[in-house]
């Protein structure tokens, strides 16, 4: 069984990364919003889908589409459903609406080899159904979104990390350290009640009465600062794991210490 000691600088710890887990989250979806990260990453999968990497051919014209973009030029979407794309691209290619031979002579005409012999493909196993090309075609959209999604994970996971580095650099927030100084004084540890839920002005409070932040700065260059450096990285690793995790953890923490008191 763990000792009180243990269990105090587990819920130290563990309101700590969720702390900056949290705020690093709120942090990444403003900037996110901000960007238009989610906009431009579908955008850029739509053009390396449709082979138009300069936006010039047919992934322009299919965001000129009402079903993709409602808003026109003004704004960008950040999700365009399955079945609205299929629709926006038969649109785009046919010269006469719901003539589905037509269709087939439209695809044969356009310029792409790579594209055309893509929905070629498509347009001969749907065996002249509009509806089943349209299925396809959703389809295959599915299967690039979850290659875009991947890259925006990536890519939301790296801007994560920077963020995170970037908080506990700025603030000091020392995992090294922190560990150090909840083991020599638990109490420190044992004012933090229950795990909240959101973030809100109780958080910042409870989270200021951990050991961080700076006591002299600059910091010196020395053998110590090496192990400044990797308090932070270990900081900033662990808001990878997102808040949930850790305020999961911490209440469970918190719990068991309830009943090794009761």
């Amino acid at each position: 069984m763990f000792g009180s000691t243990v269990l105090e600088v587990v819920v130290g710890l563990t309101f700590c990364y969720a702390s900056v887990a949290l705020i690093v989250s709120a942090l990444q979806e403003a900037l996110a919003s901000a960007l238009r990260l989610r906009a431009n990453c579908l955008q850029s999968g739509i053009k390396s889908m449709l082979n138009d990497p300069g936006f010039t051919s047919l992934a322009r014209a299919l965001y000129s589409h009402a079903l993709v973009n409602p808003h026109g030029d003004s704004a960008k979407p950040a999700h365009i459903a399955p079945d609205h794309f299929a629709i926006a691209l038969v649109d785009t290619i046919q010269s006469i609406p719901g003539n589905v031979a037509q269709l087939g002579r439209d695809i044969d005409a356009l310029h792409d080899p790579q594209i055309r012999r893509a929905l070629q493909g498509i347009y001969q196993r749907a065996g002249g159904d509009l509806d089943a090309f349209q299925a396809a075609l959703a389809g295959w959209f599915d299967s690039a979104m979850e290659r875009v999604s991947a890259a925006y994970k990536r890519r939301a996971m790296m801007i994560s990390l920077a963020l995170s580095l970037l908080m506990a650099m700025l603030f000091n927030i020392d995992s090294i350290h922190l560990f150090q100084s909840l083991w020599q004084h638990p109490a420190l540890a044992a004012q933090i009640g229950a795990a909240p839920a959101a973030l809100d002005q109780r958080v910042l409070d409870a989270m200021w009465q951990l050991p961080i932040g700076w006591q002299a700065f600059p910091p010196r260059m020395d053998g110590q600062f090496a192990v400044n450096v990797a308090g932070w990285l270990l900081t900033a690793s662990t808001a990878l794991f997102g808040a949930p995790f850790w305020f999961n953890l911490m209440k469970h923490t918190v719990a068991l210490r309830g009943e090794r008191k009761a």
